[in-house]
């Protein structure tokens, strides 16, 4: 387990980190993963920024979207503190168990489908090349 860096332990560039994190999120609390990557300040600041400029930035994706597509992608990555709070985010923004569920016949078909094309080295149809 990684050390966790609790908000009165930090550092001062720790702190505005961890205060972005809260007021961009609407939240007291700071969850277990920027805690642990807080040991290493740039690694936290900039994570921070990529994930705050893909999850709650201006886009066309909307924010359930975005975090149903976050689940998918950390199941298929097998990250199970990704997966756990990323769904609890969709739930949040209105992802519900049908939707859930749907998504995850999606995630494993896919993951089937992919495999299946890998391993017959499927050559890409011609009008599906961009």
């Amino acid at each position: 387990m990684s050390k966790l860096i609790e908000y009165d332990d930090a550092s001062d560039e720790v702190r505005a980190v961890y205060d972005d994190i809260r007021a961009t999120r609407k939240t007291d609390t700071i969850n277990n993963f920027w805690k642990a990557i807080a040991i290493h300040p740039p690694t936290l600041r900039q994570t921070w920024q990529q994930v705050k400029a893909v999850m709650a930035g201006p886009g066309e994706l909307d924010p359930l979207v975005r975090e149903m597509i976050y689940v998918a992608v950390s199941v298929t990555n097998g990250c199970e503190y990704c997966m756990a709070s990323h769904t609890a985010a969709a739930r949040a923004k209105g992802m519900t168990d049908g939707m859930f569920g749907e998504l995850m016949a999606i995630v494993g078909t896919a993951n089937m489908t992919n495999r299946l094309a890998n391993g017959f080295q499927v050559e890409v149809d011609e009008r599906f090349k961009i």
